[in-house]
């Protein structure tokens, strides 16, 4: 099974909402930020992931993004201070 290394990132105007989508996404990637989420995503739960978020936000006053890093991207992150540095998986080792 294949997975993709994501970072989302967040700005949602609604406190609640924003606290949903937290948690939400705690239940797919790590926290890194306050706003950023980074971390491996099977294929077959990122649909599922991207109709979460997509029936949770509203689409008129907030902003979501995801990022998918490649293998040569990941390496070239640097985490600087004390930034959450999040373990990437080698290629076959899904977190499901």
């Amino acid at each position: 099974m294949t997975a993709r290394h994501l970072v989302v990132s967040y700005d949602v105007t609604d406190d609640r909402r924003r606290a949903r989508l937290a948690e939400l996404l705690r239940d797919y990637v790590d926290r890194v930020q306050k706003s950023v989420f980074e971390g491996p995503v099977a294929e077959a739960r990122l649909e599922r992931l991207r109709r979460e978020v997509t029936d949770l936000i509203d689409h008129a006053e907030d902003s979501v993004r995801v990022y998918t890093l490649c293998r040569r991207c990941r390496e070239a992150t640097e985490a600087i201070g004390t930034a959450v540095r999040v373990a990437w998986d080698e290629p076959g080792d899904v977190v499901l």
